[in-house]
């Protein structure tokens, strides 16, 4: 990373009195990871804070330090505007569309637009986490238990438990340097990859139930009747996409979650070396990594399926 960047990040931080930091819709371990690990960080350097989703903190991460502090909405005025973990502008949700340019844009997404004033962006690093595992003491703020907590738990995630291609020995001393703050790695790591309620299990019956095979692609379907037949809480698959990507076989596995708001979620992992999905999700304007991408797409579920379907075996060659 260019050193003048880091000093630019250093001279933003300084100079700011009310900071906002947001992430995706639908977000992620490693959106609110990094969401809290930054927002905590700058409280501790005597910051005021606001940390914003869209969406919310999912009830699997809201044992994580700091989660009760995050709001759905921006309720104060602020100087530094920061995104974490935001491949587009547009993943923030439609409120923030209005705002201004933000300030700092932060992330580990190939496929991130740079559409931040200072833009800090690593392919290389497994988790956005990851990267501020790395970075935050440059900018000179501290990692302690709490910080740590929600890095580790970014990292974790994302790597699926250190089982992505991209897991490193950096990544895994950046875990262990987290650890020696104090954290409880063990409960962390349970509750990021092993915890569920019985309304996510229900709900991953539901999905596996749907599973189809065709032209190398698996792939599963959620609808909004399985999402309120299970009282499933979230608009996401609940990481069934993760369970569709250990399946043999194939090239590689989809997922498609109906949305109440006419849109339809799609994800799509590879599952051989060397296969690259996130064309696939840039020609639907969404984004994400070679292994593992997703897009928001406005249609019907009948009519997008198809499409996205055979939009991916020409792309792929299948």
């Amino acid at each position: 990373m260019n050193p003048e960047i880091h000093q630019a990040v250093r001279e933003r931080f300084a100079a700011a009195n009310n900071i906002l930091v947001v992430s995706h819709v639908r977000p992620d371990g490693d959106a609110i990871g990094s969401l809290l690990g930054l927002g905590l960080a700058l409280q501790k350097a005597g910051k005021n804070v606001e940390m914003v989703l869209n969406d919310g903190v999912p009830a699997l991460f809201t044992h994580l330090p700091g989660a009760e502090q995050v709001k759905t909405s921006p309720e104060s005025n602020f100087d530094l505007f920061i995104t974490v973990d935001c491949a587009d502008f547009k993943r923030t949700g439609p409120q923030f569309q209005s705002m201004r340019r933000p300030d700092i844009n932060i992330d580990h997404h190939v496929t991130n637009e740079n559409y931040g004033v200072i833009n800090v962006i690593v392919p290389a690093a497994v988790a956005t986490c990851a990267i501020l595992t790395d970075f935050l003491p440059n900018w000179g703020l501290d990692i302690d238990h709490e910080i740590a907590a929600s890095l580790v738990t970014g990292i974790v995630t994302d790597t699926l438990g250190f089982r992505t291609a991209n897991t490193t020995p950096d990544s895994l001393r950046q875990t262990a340097s987290l650890m020696e703050t104090g954290i409880d790695m063990p409960n962390l790591y349970h509750r990021a990859l092993n915890s569920r309620k019985i309304t996510s299990a229900r709900y991953w019956g539901a999905g596996l139930s749907s599973l189809k095979s065709e032209h190398g692609i698996v792939y599963g379907t959620l609808t909004l009747a399985d999402r309120e037949r299970c009282d499933y809480g979230g608009n996401d698959d609940g990481d069934l996409i993760n369970i569709i990507s250990t399946i043999e076989d194939h090239v590689v596995g989809m997922i498609f979650v109906e949305q109440s708001d006419g849109h339809v979620k799609i994800s799509w992992r590879a599952l051989q070396p060397g296969v690259d999905v996130s064309p696939i999700a840039t020609h639907f304007k969404g984004g994400g990594h070679p292994a593992a991408a997703g897009a928001d797409i406005a249609g019907a579920l009948s009519e997008i399926q198809p499409m996205a379907l055979a939009t991916t075996r020409q792309m792929l060659n299948l």
